[in-house]
């Protein structure tokens, strides 16, 4: 079965959220640590990237070297904010955790017992990122501790604004960008890259009691719970899968034009960081939408091998 890929009138309630934060910018509160302290803090975050992204820390090595520790730390601050529901600690409720790092990173004057707070709280203050977005992402973060379905990819898109589109709309700050214009296109990229992760994680995350995938599509498709838990993958899963990616390229797709509306010397990384997890895709693709047992991914030597076209595209972004 197949089903046309719909008008994307989702996009509305998340432009709405995203312009929120740009209307109550506070002035930049600098951080008073000393220089040794922010260059471990920054560090620190530098390794958090290396170890648990390798496609991150590849794309962010092409920025300039104040873009490049501030996305880092943007990366480090995102890390922890998802470890303290993906990972909880024993040290009590996970949503009282959740609130306690919001006021740490919120307060504008970390410990430099603290790395990444402090370093995330310096990245915001030299690029003047929006606080609203970091307290969205936490709070995006959270809806994971209570709702584990989506029944539409509207609402699923919701989620995603959440935790990532958050991401790319602070990581524009750190760029820069040249008019609000470029606003809509890192939400939508946002949502392209969870809905990715999303495609690559369906078996990890079905074991840890979430299902991410629209259940309405699911059902179109013939599709149950059950038939995932069995790890089904014939002809209604591929069916299912295919419309999947090839809405998920859309998405890639019609995000392209906003590299255009960044800071030069930004593109390049941005354009790295979507296109290398775009492969994702392929990947999945490849073996017939087969995702469990194994976790879709690009080698090194295929980074590295789409790294021309990838600087081809960032230098005339409106080509294909």
């Amino acid at each position: 079965m197949t089903l046309q890929i719909p008008v994307q009138g989702w996009e509305s309630q998340l432009l709405a959220w995203a312009q929120e934060p740009l209307m109550t910018i506070q002035a930049p509160r600098p951080v008073h640590a000393d220089n040794r302290a922010l260059r471990a803090a920054y560090l620190h975050c530098e390794d958090m990237t290396r170890l648990h992204s390798k496609t991150f820390y590849l794309a962010s090595g092409l920025l300039p070297l104040e873009k490049r520790n501030a996305v880092r730390a943007l990366y480090a601050f995102c890390r922890v904010t998802d470890d303290l529901v993906d990972r909880p600690s024993n040290e009590g409720d996970t949503l009282e955790q959740l609130t306690r790092w919001k006021e740490t990173v919120t307060e504008g004057h970390p410990s430099a017992s603290d790395p990444v707070a402090l370093a995330w709280a310096d990245a915001q203050a030299r690029f003047h990122i929006p606080a609203g977005y970091a307290e969205q992402l936490i709070n995006g973060v959270a809806r994971d501790l209570q709702q584990k379905r989506y029944e539409t990819f509207a609402d699923l898109a919701e989620y995603s604004y959440g935790v990532a589109s958050t991401v790319g709309l602070m990581a524009m700050h750190i760029i820069g960008f040249h008019s609000v214009e470029a606003v809509p296109y890192a939400v939508k990229l946002g949502v392209a890259l969870q809905l990715t992760n999303i495609l690559r994680d369906v078996h990890e995350d079905w074991k840890a009691g979430r299902l991410y995938l629209p259940q309405d599509e699911l059902r179109a498709f013939e599709l149950t719970e059950e038939d995932i838990a069995n790890q089904i993958c014939d002809d209604r899963w591929k069916a299912f899968m295919n419309f999947q990616v090839q809405r998920n390229r859309q998405l890639y797709d019609e995000s392209r034009a906003g590299i255009a509306l960044l800071r030069t010397d930004g593109r390049f990384a941005i354009a790295a960081a979507a296109d290398l997890y775009r492969g994702i895709l392929d990947n999945i693709e490849q073996h017939d939408g087969n995702i469990y047992n194994r976790r879709a991914s690009v080698s090194t030597v295929g980074k590295l091998r789409r790294l021309p076209l990838i600087w081809w595209r960032a230098q005339t972004p409106n080509a294909r």
